[in-house]
């Protein structure tokens, strides 16, 4: 088994770290903000250490929706890369643990009814994608 490394960021770092210590009964939302997060458990593409990612859960039936948002910024996440290298991902929902594969959206269609999906889960995604000039990448983690 891989070796976990927490994030360098703070407040991912103590996101996880409270959500998973918990068993999932806390930390459950975005910087306690009341906005409902999971926690995505992927595989660096380079160093091929485990990470551990809260993003904001956006449900589509028995998948997940994955924004890589990062607030607009120029780049993408890492975790995007990450995803791009290796599909396979666990989703922590709360006490839930799923074992999932995650694929890029790329049709047309499907991406702009998981991105509205996204966005009435959490309207800044509009904000953050008319900040940047990339277009920022959407996922789907099905169960495997």
């Amino acid at each position: 088994m891989a070796e976990y490394v927490p994030s360098p960021i703070k407040w991912v770092r103590e996101q996880v770290e409270r959500y998973e210590g918990s068993g999932g009964l806390e930390g459950t939302e975005l910087l306690d903000t009341g906005l409902p997060v999971i926690i995505v458990t992927h595989r660096g593409n380079k160093t091929g250490v485990i990470r551990k990612t809260p993003l904001m859960r956006v449900q589509d039936g028995a998948g997940y929706v994955l924004v890589g948002s990062q607030g607009g910024a120029p780049k993408h996440p890492v975790w995007v890369y990450n995803l791009r290298e290796s599909a396979s991902v666990e989703i922590r929902d709360r006490t839930e643990v799923y074992t999932m594969r995650a694929r890029e959206v790329e049709d047309a269609a499907e991406r702009s009814r998981l991105w509205s999906l996204a966005v009435a889960a959490y309207p800044p995604y509009a904000d953050y994608q008319a900040k940047t000039e990339r277009v920022i990448p959407v996922f789907l983690a099905e169960p495997a």
